[in-house]
């Protein structure tokens, strides 16, 4: 079975182009400079999942005609990954309840900040809580493994599916992240600019994370407002490329 994701934002956690920024770039009228906060939408089996609701999402929605959800997984709950979370109850309103897939320290994250959607009067989401660092489940009838990993004190849920897997916010991590990821063939992984950060990766640290597990295709994504899209693509290598808004890929599921 084939599936595909769709980059519904490829951004980091301003933007691009940023408020008030008059930099090349920012002002750049090449539409892959331009990006929403980093989000995707998955589809599987006629199922459709998305990954991550940022404060962009009901722009995205409308821009890719997104009316309905299977269920939503939740990386963690920055805000440029939740602040549209809120936007999703239309969802809720055709599903009487829109699935959740989210860790623990997640769940209450979004709880502080969005008491009010998962008040008993309201009651918009159904979380399925993902209980260990490294776990196989099934979501809404879709077998996954959802991987774990860390943003500066943070813990980050990454998604596993067929030969693709979805690493975004990623710092350090711990070996086994590794091993679970051996011979995945697509990975999305964020990487803010070339130079490192306290909270991102940069280029070179993505790269050469992707080769440690042997990944055959390397989409980047999560890009900061530092370099554009045709200069960074030139400096890449063949097999890494630089994901932007509304680019879609397939991916194998066996």
């Amino acid at each position: 079975m084939q599936g595909s994701l769709c980059f519904l934002g490829t951004g980091s956690s301003l933007g691009v182009p940023i408020i008030g920024c008059k930099c090349s770039i920012c002002a750049s009228k090449e539409m892959k400079n331009k990006r929403m906060r980093a989000s995707a939408l998955l589809q599987i089996g006629g199922k459709i999942f998305l990954i991550d609701a940022g404060p962009d999402h009901r722009q995205q929605a409308l821009s890719y005609g997104i009316d309905h959800l299977d269920g939503v997984i939740i990386t963690h709950d920055h805000y440029d990954h939740v602040g549209g979370l809120d936007d999703l109850k239309v969802y809720s309103y055709k599903k009487n309840k829109l699935p959740c897939l989210l860790s623990g320290p997640t769940f209450e994250g979004i709880k502080g900040r969005f008491s009010y959607l998962f008040s008993p009067s309201v009651d918009f989401f159904s979380c399925q809580i993902v209980k260990d660092l490294f776990e196989k489940v099934v979501f809404e009838g879709v077998s996954m493994e959802c991987v774990s990993f860390l943003q500066a004190n943070m813990q980050v849920t990454g998604i596993k599916i067929g030969d693709l897997a979805y690493i975004s916010d990623i710092k350090t991590y711990d070996e086994e992240l590794i091993t679970r990821l051996k011979g995945i063939k697509t990975l999305i992984i964020s990487a803010a600019r070339a130079q490192p950060t306290n909270m991102h990766f940069s280029f070179k640290e993505a790269i050469s994370f992707a080769s440690s597990i042997g990944a055959k295709t390397t989409y980047l994504t999560h890009i900061g407002h530092e370099t554009g899209h045709e200069d960074l693509q030139k400096i890449l290598p063949q097999s890494v490329f630089v994901a932007y808004d509304g680019l879609t890929i397939s991916f194998q599921i066996t």
